[in-house]
């Protein structure tokens, strides 16, 4: 484990802290705090005064916050859950917040720990879960899942053109031997693809893996149910900012703010306003926006992601 906070790369870090315009004294939330990158610079700009509450599910992210609250002087409090339910849960109990983040989809400290299995590069159990404790794990996808199931989440949260003959290799090869480690699955994805096209577009096994890992944490469920808990707990000037890393996942960002900054959801050919809706939200962000080529050469792990960012009003 990396000795401190410092040791992540937090992606769009200087873009996230322009938008969220953290003021000393002020709550702020991480709702996918990680290894806590994102957060100690949202920290630091609370300057010891104010609060900052960290949301993660998977309990190996807490020595990484325990180090963090040692050396800031901010109020700062872990809960853990699944950040939709979390922020739910404080919305409903009346929490208020100047600024959240989310960043969406699997952090470093995960891919970068072998035996969690959310790589492809490396053999491991065939896991995937960002919360050990769930029931639903990578494994119980490959291996339960009929072929029409996997081709419709490979073709739709990892975009696979191959989706259909990589489903089938697979209900074929788990009716002999069932899946329990990635190097397993990647040599039956690697032979589903045609030769020509296992060359240029990355790792044969990046679609599926990301794939199952949004169907594995529901990650496309889990950002559909806290955006709205998160505008709730928002105070008028309040600031949001969602990092992606997935198409699907910025549009239904994307679709989110413009409703919300829409407000009225009358038919064009009525000639007044009859709902009585108010835009909640402006949106700071008119397109996402995008690493730097220097931050990609650094990060290329940052090379996918979108920030977009709203204001409550």
């Amino acid at each position: 484990m990396p000795s401190n906070t410092a040791d992540h790369t937090p992606v769009l870090a200087d873009a996230v802290r322009a938008l969220l315009a953290v003021k000393p004294g002020e709550t702020v939330v991480d709702a996918t705090f990680g290894a806590g990158g994102h957060a100690r610079l949202l920290a630091d700009d609370l300057h010891g005064r104010g609060k900052l509450v960290a949301i993660d599910r998977d309990p190996s992210v807490k020595p990484y916050f325990d180090r963090l609250k040692a050396r800031t002087g901010a109020d700062l409090r872990f809960l853990r859950g699944d950040f939709a339910i979390v922020l739910s849960q404080l919305a409903a109990n009346g929490v208020k917040a100047d600024a959240i983040l989310l960043d969406i989809g699997v952090s470093s400290m995960q891919i970068d720990r072998p035996e969690r299995g959310f790589s492809y590069a490396t053999d491991a159990p065939l896991d995937m879960r960002m919360d050990p404790s769930a029931e639903v794990t990578a494994a119980t996808i490959v291996n339960t899942w009929d072929e029409r199931e996997l081709a419709t989440i490979f073709r739709r949260y990892g975009e696979e053109r191959f989706a259909a003959p990589i489903a089938g290799a697979i209900v074929q090869r788990r009716a002999r031997q069932a899946f329990f480690r990635t190097a397993d699955l990647v040599d039956v994805i690697k032979a589903a693809i045609p030769t020509p096209a296992r060359f240029g577009e990355g790792h044969p096994a990046k679609r599926v893996f990301q794939a199952l890992r949004i169907a594995v944490n529901d990650e496309l469920g889990q950002l559909e149910a806290a955006l709205p808990a998160a505008l709730e707990m928002l105070r008028p000037g309040g600031r949001i900012a969602v990092i992606s890393f997935h198409s699907l996942e910025d549009r239904i960002v994307k679709q989110f703010f413009a409703a919300r900054a829409k407000g009225c959801t009358c038919p064009p050919d009525f000639p007044i306003c009859v709902c009585g809706k108010e835009p909640q939200l402006r949106v700071l962000t008119r397109k996402p926006v995008r690493p730097s080529a220097h931050e990609r050469d650094d990060n290329p792990r940052s090379a996918s992601s979108r920030l977009r960012a709203a204001l409550k009003v």
